[in-house]
């Protein structure tokens, strides 16, 4: 297979990419600031986006839209949470999860390939215990997105699923949390090779669990 990873430089991202590269498949993978290997991938900017099919060139089997931004976790309701933060999250873990799958249409459509969008639980309606507005709508609208794109994009042979993670011991999940990043990773691996059109629009966690949306 050929497979992309986006935000590939640390946490989930870089870790999926160890798994990938220790099979027979080709990775790539990209950064913000590219180097060591990635592409240069900055999801907020047309430019960089509109070089995204060149860089990787040819058909593409999986896409693995990892990229992400969580600025708000300490924030309060009656003060923070400004304009401008909510204007960057939506443009990162929205608009970006969009315009890179729009971007790589052409080549996930010759290969009848897949997408994989990394999503949380904090997006489920389900799961509303409060604080971090921002980023909860986000991964709510990335949620409603994985859903609409998998019911479009059928008819191509695509199929999308989103998938929640799990607490991961990364800058976003901190210290504390319960599974190492190459533990989420192997989970994730084996959720996005089940992925077909039987399963497509589906929410699940690293381990498989069904989520609620």
């Amino acid at each position: 297979m050929r497979i992309l990873v986006t935000g590939a430089s640390r946490g989930i991202g870089s870790a999926l990419m160890d798994i990938y590269e220790e099979s027979d498949d080709e990775v790539l993978g990209t950064s913000r600031r590219g180097g060591d290997g990635l592409i240069q991938l900055d999801v907020t900017d047309p430019a960089s986006l509109a070089r995204l099919p060149g860089e990787v060139g040819g058909e593409l089997d999986l896409l693995v839209c990892n990229a992400g931004i969580f600025p708000d976790r300490h924030e309060r309701h009656d003060t923070g949470y400004p304009a401008a933060m909510w204007a960057e999250v939506f443009a990162t873990n929205v608009t970006g999860v969009f315009l890179t799958v729009q971007a790589l249409l052409p080549a996930l459509i010759e290969a009848e390939g897949k997408i994989a969008i990394l999503a949380s639980q904090m997006g489920s309606s389900r799961k509303a215990t409060g604080g971090a507005y921002i980023y909860r709508a986000s991964k709510a609208a990335v949620l409603n997105l994985a859903k609409n794109l998998a019911s479009d994009l059928e008819p191509d042979g695509i199929a999308v699923g989103a998938y929640h993670p799990g607490w991961v011991r990364t800058d976003m999940g901190g210290d504390g949390a319960s599974l190492s990043p190459r533990e989420a990773a192997e989970g994730l691996a084996e959720r996005f090779d089940e992925l077909d059109l039987h399963n497509t629009g589906c929410f699940e966690t690293w381990n498989g669990t069904k989520h609620p949306f």
